[in-house]
C-alpha cells in the first residue's frame, strides 16, 4: 500500500513540476523562432541599415528557445529549473541586446524589458527564481542604458522605479501562482491517496470473501451429508403423517405429535446448518471489535466439523477466560476455519492410526496464542520455506487454490498479530496465532471467567 500511495504522489509532482513536452510544442516554438528571425528585417528597416548584430542575437534568441524546448524532454527532474533559469536569462540578455541597438530606453524594444518578468510569470508559473532572474537582469541591463544614454538622476530614478515595481509585481504573482499551484497539487495528492486505499480496502474484501466463498465449496460435500441426514427422516416422517391421515381409520394422535415432533427437530438442524454457512459466508461485519477467542473456536469448530468427520480425536482446549483480543471476528473465524479444514485435508489425504486436531488457546504475558495442531506428516523443508507464499499450494486444484495461508496471514497481521507455521516434536504441523492482548477487555475479565466456567459447563 506504501508504495503505492508513494508512487501515486510521485505521479502527480512531475506531472506538475516536469514539462516533459516544453512550455509550447515543437511545431509552436518554430513558428516563435521564425518570427524572430523575420523582425530583423523590420529592424534593419527601422535603424536605415542592415545589422549583422542584430541578426546574431536573434539566431542566438531562436537557437536557446529550440535548445530548451528539446532539451527538457529527456533531462532528469532536477535540470529542468537551472535550464528554465538559462532559457530565461538568455531571452532578457538578447532583449536587452536588441534595446541597445534600437536606441537604448527609447526604443521600440526597450518595453519588452519591464513586461519580460510578467510574461515569464505567466510562462513558467511555478518558477519564481526565473523570474527573479529575468528581473534582476533587466533592472541591471536598464541601469546600464541610463547611464550609457546619460540621463538625469531623476529619470534614472524613475525609469528603475518603474522597472522594479514591475518586476517585484511580477514576483509576487509567481510566488502566488507557486502557492495556489501547491495547495491544489496537494489536495490532488491527498485526493489521490484516498482513492487509493478505497481502492486497496475494497480488493482486500474482494479478496477475503472470494477465499470465504472457496472454503464453503470445500465445506460443499459435508454439508450435503448432514442436511441429507436429517432430510431423510423428514421425508419419511411427513410420507407417515400423509397416509395415516388419509386413511379412514382412526389414527393415533400421540404417534403422530412424535412423529411431528422429530420432524420439526429435523427442520431446526437443517435451518442451522444452513444459518452457519450463511453467516459465514456474508462480511457485513467490518469494524474490529473486542472479542472472545473461545467464541472465535466455537463458531470455527461448528463449521469445521463437517470436514473432520473422519478425525479419530479433536481436542478442544481453548478456556473462555482467556484476555480478550481486538479484530474483526468474522475475519478470525475464516482464519480458524481454514486452518482446520487444512489440517482435516492433510489427515485425509494422508491417514495415520489414531489420526488427532487440537486447538489449544492460552495466554503467554502480553499475548494471546492459539495453537491449531495436527497428527500428519508436518511439513517438509522445501514446504515450509514456501508455505505462505501466494498461489503455493501441494493440494489438487480442487481443494486448494494457494491463497489460503496467505490471505490468513495478511488478516491476523492487520490487527496486530501473526501467524506462523512449524513441525510439533512428536510430530505433525503446527499453526500458531498470536494476538496482544486487549486492554480494555482486561476489566471485564472476572466477569468473563463466571461466564467462561458456565459456557464450559454446558
Amino acid at each position: 500500500m506504501t508504495s503505492l500511495l508513494r508512487a501515486t504522489e510521485t505521479e502527480l509532482e512531475q506531472r506538475e513540476t516536469v514539462p516533459r513536452g516544453g512550455v509550447w510544442s515543437p511545431r509552436v516554438v518554430w513558428a516563435l523562432c521564425t518570427a524572430v528571425l523575420a523582425f530583423w528585417g523590420v529592424d534593419s528597416l527601422y535603424v536605415g541599415y542592415f545589422s549583422p548584430w542584430m541578426l546574431g542575437i536573434r539566431v542566438v534568441w531562436a537557437t536557446s528557445l529550440l535548445g530548451y524546448t528539446y532539451l527538457i524532454r529527456g533531462v532528469p527532474p532536477s535540470w529542468v529549473a537551472p535550464l528554465t533559469d538559462l532559457n530565461v536569462l538568455f531571452s532578457t540578455l538578447c532583449v536587452l541586446g536588441l534595446s541597445v541597438e534600437m536606441g537604448g530606453v527609447d526604443g521600440p524594444y526597450f518595453v519588452m524589458v519591464p513586461v519580460l518578468p510578467m510574461a515569464i510569470t505567466l510562462i513558467y508559473r511555478r518558477y519564481v527564481r526565473s523570474v527573479i532572474v529575468c528581473g534582476g537582469v533587466g533592472l541591471a541591463g536598464t541601469a546600464l542604458l541610463l547611464w550609457r544614454d546619460g540621463h538625469t538622476p531623476i529619470q534614472a530614478f524613475t525609469w528603475l522605479s518603474v522597472v522594479g515595481g514591475i518586476i517585484l509585481l511580477a514576483a509576487y504573482f509567481s510566488h502566488q501562482t507557486f502557492q495556489a499551484q501547491r495547495v491544489e497539487q496537494e489536495a490532488r495528492i491527498e485526493r489521490a491517496r484516498r482513492e487509493s486505499l478505497e481502492a486497496l480496502a475494497f480488493s482486500e474484501h474482494r479478496r477475503a470473501q472470494s477465499e470465504k466463498l472457496a472454503i464453503v465449496g470445500r465445506l460443499a460435500s459435508g454439508v450435503a451429508h448432514e442436511i441429507n441426514n436429517p432430510l431423510a427422516y423428514v421425508g419419511s416422517n411427513v410420507n407417515f403423517v400423509h397416509t395415516e391421515l388419509l386413511e379412514a381409520r382412526k389414527f393415533d394422535r400421540e404417534e403422530l405429535a412424535e412423529v411431528l415432533a422429530e420432524t420439526r427437530v429435523g427442520i431446526q438442524h437443517i435451518r442451522q446448518i444452513v444459518s452457519d454457512l450463511r453467516g459465514f459466508a456474508r462480511m457485513d461485519e467490518n469494524e474490529p471489535v473486542a472479542c472472545s477467542l473461545a467464541d472465535v473456536a466455537a463458531d470455527a469448530l461448528k463449521l469445521a466439523s463437517l470436514r473432520l468427520k473422519h478425525v479419530s480425536f479433536l481436542q478442544v482446549d481453548v478456556p473462555a477466560d482467556l484476555p480478550e483480543i481486538f479484530a474483526v471476528r468474522q475475519r478470525l473465524v475464516q482464519v480458524v476455519l481454514n486452518l482446520l479444514i487444512n489440517a482435516g485435508d492433510v489427515l485425509e489425504s494422508h491417514p495415520v492410526p489414531g489420526s488427532e486436531v487440537r486447538l489449544i488457546g492460552r495466554a503467554e504475558q502480553e499475548r494471546v496464542v492459539l495453537l491449531v495442531e495436527d497428527s500428519g506428516p508436518g511439513f517438509s523443508p522445501e514446504v515450509l520455506s514456501r508455505l505462505f507464499e501466494a498461489f503455493f499450494t501441494t493440494k489438487s486444484p480442487d481443494k486448494g487454490t494457494g491463497l489460503g495461508l496467505t490471505l490468513s496471514r495478511e488478516l491476523v497481521e492487520q490487527f496486530g498479530g501473526a501467524l506462523s507455521a512449524s513441525n510439533r516434536p512428536e510430530g505433525g504441523a503446527r499453526l500458531r496465532i498470536e494476538f496482544p492482548i486487549h486492554r480494555a477487555g482486561l476489566s471485564e475479565k472476572p466477569s468473563r471467567e463466571a461466564e467462561g466456567r458456565e459456557r464450559g459447563a454446558a
